[in-house]
C-alpha cells in the first residue's frame, strides 16, 4: 500500500466535478461519496507512470496498457493488508482492464493506494455477498450486493505496467 499526499487543489477540482456530474444511478451514498472518487483518480494518476484522466461510465483513468476504473472507500484508520476492496454486483459490465482500490480518510487528510488487478482476475477471486449479509469478520452489513477481496490477494501499485 502506498499512502498519498492529498493536494488541496485536488479537492477543489473533485466538489467541481462532483456538482457538474450530480447523483449517479446506484449511489449507495447518494452522491456524498463522488467527492471522495475524484480524489481518489487524483492520487491513482500521480502515482502512474503514464495516464490520463478520462472519466466515463467504464473507466477513469488511460493507460498505454489499458484502462482503469479507480474505486475509492471511506475509512477511519491506516488501512491493512487483509482489509477488503469491493465492485458492486451491478459494476460488473463495466468494460475496464484493471481495477485500482483507494482508502480515504472522509475529510481529505489521507488516503492510500491499495492494490491492482485485472478485472477479470478480481471477479476469479473475489467472495459474492448478497445486500443484507455480514462482511466477514468486521461486522459490516454489506448495503448492495458486492464482490470483495482483500487488497493482500492484489499487487502494489508500485508494480503496475
Amino acid at each position: 500500500m502506498l499512502e498519498v499526499k492529498i493536494i488541496p487543489e485536488w479537492i477543489k477540482e473533485a466538489e467541481e466535478k462532483s456538482k457538474e456530474m450530480g447523483i449517479l444511478k446506484h449511489s449507495i451514498s447518494e452522491g456524498k461519496g463522488n467527492v471522495l472518487g475524484f480524489i481518489g483518480e487524483q492520487a491513482v494518476l500521480s502515482v502512474l507512470k503514464e495516464g490520463k484522466w478520462d472519466n466515463t461510465y467504464d473507466y477513469d483513468i488511460i493507460t498505454p496498457n489499458g484502462t482503469i476504473d479507480v474505486k475509492t472507500k471511506r475509512c477511519r484508520s491506516v488501512p491493512q493488508p487483509h482489509y477488503v476492496a469491493s465492485v458492486a454486483a451491478y459494476n460488473t459490465k463495466q468494460r475496464c482492464t484493471y481495477y485500482v482500490f483507494v482508502r480515504m480518510f472522509s475529510d481529505y487528510s489521507r488516503c492510500w493506494v491499495c492494490g491492482w488487478i485485472e478485472k477479470e482476475k478480481f471477479f476469479d477471486r473475489a467472495k459474492f455477498l448478497k445486500q443484507g449479509e455480514e462482511d466477514g469478520d468486521n461486522g459490516y452489513i454489506v448495503k448492495d450486493d458486492c464482490y470483495n477481496l482483500a487488497y493482500e490477494k492484489m499487487n502494489d501499485i508500485e508494480f503496475f505496467s
